[in-house]
């Protein structure tokens, strides 16, 4: 290497850095941004490689470096093929986001407001791409646009979709509708495929500016109506994993079946405490058992949590698949475990009448519903009883009753139990804790898998008792580990954004009624309202606009507190057979216990987004299938007649829930009469010009079911009969959903997908903890 030449490379800041990691170094990324600032100008591949004097044999991992620095954004080439420094092209990177009638958003990198992206823009890419775009101005609406100007990364390689054949071409329409161009089939690339099934394309050519993407077929699922295909099509449409890796499944088998002698080394029993399980009735994996005893004038709560960190070690074969995951996914009748059955449902699992390693959180209550003090230890249990929540409250109910007799040794802890529930429940109501009324659903199926009906859940008081010890526990393990400050993913849940709040505070006027709080409302201001506004004709209506005024709860390592709940730090603790958040927050206790600190294989902040993704996609995938699977209930009722509930209005219709059947259907604008109607978003209203007609969120209205699409899962209403205004109706059924943070089967959060209407909640009867 000559002195020159050493010379120029030992300027680079980070050449040290360099050196660690790689046996031939290479300029580093940030010393070749420094040079291409300096020059101030556009600069050929070529004049770089003279400029830093890349030898010839250093060449192709130069240019590889140079193309991950394209990837990043960091740079990019012009059309004469010269690199860029981006920041300077005042050029914007981010995330396509596709929209089923063509058009599209660019969700800006840096958390700058959305650009609308034309049908024309969109011809160029798919949905999910990482582009460059130039902001072009606005379009009709006032919105700005922005134009496609390079494409850093295609996000779609396979697509699952339907086979469809038109004049000798074919062609496949992606199940994701937010793919809204047809991708064409390459000649003999078809396979044994047919018109009208559900295929998995492989796409080999990305679309242009001047050209459709084309694909060849790799897979045929099979046809549209066979049982379970909405499932198939699920797990493909949201890259949802579903098949362990050989390594993982390796891994699981080699478990012993049973706690090992080894296993109860350093561990403090609790096996002679009638700990239980209390779950659904269709559970198969217990993550949770409890325990309460009077303890002086309050109560001793003991919550014990299968301790899967001492299974699934970070960075193991087991880890990696579960990070992928990032949770288990709760279709209707089928589970897609986080980790295979033989740790999910076996040894992790708090199963009876065997021991089980397990977590504890050992806690002391006060008579008012205040955790004194608390402890967490790696223990040993012996689960007594699996419990349902319906045995339960019949025990509570029926202190001499069938179940009462059949579990009476465990039924004066039961008893105990609701005593320290009825505590915790006054404590929740000074905390000011928000208590939406939902109704949540089951659906019920016939021998081939389709709907029979759909019914309500009722929460009982044994759904709610389990709910209060899981929150007990999961602040504990919140404020142990901000005590002793070790990062962890908190559950996070902010209050409204200023936008919302004066949207809603805009629309309580209306109604004589206010919010309290100021600029800056706490939950217990929400609280207050609620009481306010319960028992009204209007409280449906009322309820549902402010739950939609809030945002959606996030993992993230920064504690925000959580609005709904009350709290000034909350973690999820008490699910890690199922969450993945769950088992890094044992993880982090026990590195505490042990006075070291845990490092996961990624950053906390990267986690935290990772593992709010893979909840929404879950909760995504599974709202897919629930769509799919009314639509097919709802062709037994077309033509019916049914009185449902306004629940969501927007500017090209009216989203109907129907009070018996518990289904969503749209009644289009059209439909309306011969009006003009006009949307205000703030009234949560469509108004006619000429007739003053106004249909709002909450009113009684009685429809006709007209259409049902399987292929977009939409069905269609039309109006019947008179509406009924919410300020005269009996309470609104509408569905408002929680926060998210269930235990078994999730209640969806309030949606905050872009650009679309709130989703409909569905079947998600479970322990919900924030």
């Amino acid at each position: 290497m000559t002195k020159k030449k050493k010379n120029i490379r030992e300027l680079d800041p980070f050449l040290e850095r360099e050196r660690e990691q790689y046996e031939h170094p290479l300029p580093s990324r940030e010393y070749i941004m420094q040079i291409l600032a300096e020059k101030g100008v556009p600069l050929e591949q070529e004049d770089l490689i003279v400029l830093l004097q890349i030898e010839l044999d250093e060449e192709e991992l130069f240019t590889r470096r140079l193309r991950a620095m394209e990837r990043d954004g960091q740079i990019m080439r012009n059309r004469k093929r010269a690199i860029c420094v981006m920041d300077k092209l005042d050029l914007v990177k981010g995330k396509v986001q596709g929209h089923p009638d063509g058009f599209g958003f660019l969700i800006p990198e840096d958390g700058s407001a959305d650009l609308v992206l034309s049908a024309k823009e969109m011809h160029k890419i798919l949905h999910g791409d990482i582009v460059m775009a130039r902001i072009a101005g606005e379009d009709r609406r006032g919105r700005r646009e922005a134009k496609i100007v390079e494409v850093l990364e295609h996000a779609n390689t396979r697509v699952v979709g339907r086979l469809y054949e038109e004049h000798g071409i074919q062609f496949v329409v992606a199940e994701n509708r937010r793919i809204s161009q047809d991708i064409l089939v390459a000649a003999g690339q078809s396979g044994s495929a047919k018109a009208g099934q559900v295929v998995i394309l492989e796409i080999m050519q990305q679309p242009s500016k001047h050209a459709q993407p084309i694909g060849r077929i790799v897979e045929v699922l099979g046809n549209y109506a066979d049982p379970g295909m909405e499932i198939e099509i699920a797990l493909r449409k949201h890259d949802l994993p579903n098949e362990f890796p050989h390594d993982a499944k390796r891994q699981a088998e080699k478990f012993a079946p049973i706690v090992q002698p080894a296993d109860y080394a350093g561990r403090e029993s609790v096996k002679h405490l009638p700990l239980v399980t209390i779950d659904g009735e269709t559970a198969r994996d217990f993550d949770d058992a409890v325990y309460c005893e009077p303890s002086g004038s309050g109560f001793r709560l003991v919550v014990a949590i299968a301790d899967v960190s001492s299974y699934v070690q970070s960075g193991d074969a087991l880890d990696t698949e579960a990070i992928t995951r990032g949770n288990s996914v709760y279709f209707p009748r089928r589970v897609i475990p986080m980790l295979p059955e033989e740790l999910s449902n076996g040894l992790c699992s708090l199963n009876p009448n065997v021991d089980r390693l397990c977590m504890v959180c050992d806690m002391q209550i006060s008579a008012e519903g205040e955790i004194v003090k608390y402890h967490f230890y790696p223990s040993v249990m012996f689960s007594h009883a699996r419990l349902t929540y319906t045995q339960v409250a019949d025990m509570l109910a029926d202190p001499k009753g069938e179940d009462a007799l059949k579990y009476v040794e465990v039924l004066p802890h039961i008893n105990n139990l609701y005593k320290l529930f009825q505590t915790l429940l006054q404590a929740r109501a000074k905390r000011g804790a928000i208590d939406f009324e939902t109704v949540e659903t089951q659906m019920i199926f016939n021998d081939q898998g389709k709907i029979e009906k759909i019914v309500p859940v009722i929460r009982n008081d044994a759904h709610k008792l389990i709910e209060e010890c899981m929150l007990a526990a999961n602040v504990c393990a919140a404020a142990f580990l901000n005590e002793h400050k070790h990062p962890v993913l908190y559950r996070v849940h902010e209050g409204p954004t200023p936008e919302k709040l004066e949207t809603v505070r805009e629309f309580f006027k209306e109604f004589g009624l206010q919010l309290g709080g100021g600029d800056d409302p706490q939950a217990g201001d929400y609280s207050t309202l609620l009481k306010q506004i319960k028992g009204r004709p209007d409280a449906g209506l009322l309820q549902t606009v402010m739950l939609r005024s809030l945002r959606q709860a996030v993992y993230a390592p920064d504690n925000h507190g959580h609005f709904g709940l009350g709290y000034e730090a909350y973690a999820h603790f008490t699910s890690p057979i199922r969450r993945y958040p769950d088992l890094l927050v044992h993880r982090a206790i026990k590195a505490v216990l042990e006075g070291k600190q845990y490092k996961p294989k990624l950053k906390w902040a990267e986690l935290g987004v990772h593992c709010s993704m893979t909840e929404r996609r879950a909760d995504d995938a599974t709202r897919d299938v629930e769509a799919w699977l009314k639509c097919f209930y709802m062709r037994d009722h077309l033509g019916s007649v049914f009185t449902g509930t306004i629940s969501s209005v927007t500017g090209f219709g009216l989203f109907v829930s129907l009070d018996d059947l518990y289904v969503e259907g749209l009644v289009h604008v059209s439909e309306l009469g011969a009006d003009y109607y006009h949307f205000d978003a703030t009234k949560h209203q469509m108004l006619g010009e000429r007739t003053g007609k106004r249909y709002r969120l909450g009113d009684r209205v009685q429809v006709k079911v007209v259409r049902v699409d399987m292929e977009s899962t939409k069905i269609d209403f039309v109006l019947e009969g008179e509406t009924q205004s919410s300020d005269s109706a009996n309470e609104s059924g509408v569905d408002v959903g929680a926060w998210g943070g269930a235990k078994k089967k999730p209640v969806k959060a309030s949606s905050s997908e872009k650009h679309a209407k709130p989703a409909a909640k569905s079947n998600k009867g479970a322990k919900r903890h924030g």
